[in-house]
């Protein structure tokens, strides 16, 4: 099922009028590895794409895309934990509610994150206090060169803050299949952030959790299927405890969240928000007015438009905080994923 010079509009949530030379939608690892061999045979360059919701192209792509719509949830239970082995393909938040459905809880925190089920180890998406890490069991990858099928722990998945064993070891000529979670039954409500602090910890349900969760994300973050968007488009900062203080010392208000290595998580969005930068615009792209962590497409954006805005922002954030800003959104261009930070520096 190929398709000649296809446009990669649809599969981007960025909205981008981006075509690739062939998509191969695939369901299988098997077809993973045919679409890979296709590829190498052809000699064109490879992407395996999830919801197109963590990526930037920066032009046409030339070679292969492959489509990743390997699907299917199998639940085990057990006396003090229920364990889910979920298809690459499967759509995150659609997870979630399911999960809800089934009076499984653990997920709900991280609702209306967009993108697929194998996606979020790349990342170790997080949001309102829990992290991919947080309920991974495991991580199923297959060798796109061989017949070799890999189920690596979550500790041997190496998984940092938006940062993993996927991003590196695991970058070229591997693909994530599925991924195995665990949640236990002795739920305990993650309460730490926005309107979540003020919930009830000894009466709230998952669900009210859940509920919380997406009127927050719904009230800040564009839905990409009106106003093209990949979410977060920068990771927050993490600093020395040195320039945390010095930085408290002339902003009090400055969100930050100690970590457990002794640096200091600030809050990219507030630091972006502080330059007056929510709609500023730069040709069809532009800051979100509600939330300066989110750049749109706003009016037939060129791939270049969102390139310029994020040099310009980590440029002002830069200079009025000595803060550098890193994107969490991968850049792609026409031979694959590029680096991200050179392209804004």
């Amino acid at each position: 099922m190929l398709s000649q010079n296809h446009s990669l509009k649809p599969f981007n949530t960025l909205g981008l009028e981006i075509n690739a030379d062939v998509i191969l939608p695939v369901t299988t690892g098997e077809e993973l590895r045919k679409a890979r061999a296709y590829s190498r045979l052809a000699s064109k360059p490879f992407l395996l794409l999830g919801g197109g919701s963590n990526v930037l192209f920066l032009n046409d792509f030339n070679g292969v895309v492959a489509l990743n719509q390997i699907k299917g949830i199998s639940v085990s239970e057990h006396d003090d934990y229920y364990d889910l082995h979920v298809g690459a393909g499967e759509n995150w938040h659609n997870l979630v509610r399911y999960c809800l459905q089934q009076n499984i809880a653990g997920l709900e925190n991280l609702a209306l994150i967009p993108g697929v089920a194998g996606s979020a180890p790349i990342q170790n998406i997080g949001a309102y206090g829990l992290e991919f890490k947080d309920v991974c069991h495991y991580v199923d990858v297959i060798s796109l060169t061989s017949d070799e099928q890999i189920r690596l722990t979550s500790q041997e998945c190496q998984f940092g803050y938006r940062d993993s064993i996927f991003k590196h070891q695991y970058r070229e000529d591997y693909a994530i299949i599925a991924v195995g979670l665990r949640l236990s039954k002795q739920w305990q409500p993650r309460l730490t952030y926005g309107e979540l602090t003020r919930l009830d910890a000894g009466q709230v349900t998952p669900t009210e959790v859940f509920d919380a969760v997406c009127r927050m994300r719904s009230s800040k973050l564009p839905d990409p299927a009106i106003q093209g968007n990949v979410g977060s488009f920068f990771k927050n900062p993490l600093v020395t405890a040195g320039l945390s203080r010095k930085l408290l010392a002339d902003y009090p208000s400055l969100p930050h969240y100690p970590q457990p290595d002794g640096k200091v998580k600030l809050a990219a969005g507030w630091l972006i928000d502080q330059c007056g930068l929510k709609g500023y615009q730069m040709g069809g792209a532009a800051v979100h007015r509600l939330q300066a962590l989110v750049l749109i497409n706003n009016d037939h954006a060129l791939p270049q438009d969102i390139v310029k805005l994020a040099k310009y922002v980590r440029q002002t954030v830069g200079d009025k905080f000595n803060v550098w800003l890193e994107p969490e959104v991968r850049f792609i261009d026409s031979q694959g994923e590029c680096d991200a930070v050179g392209a804004i520096s």
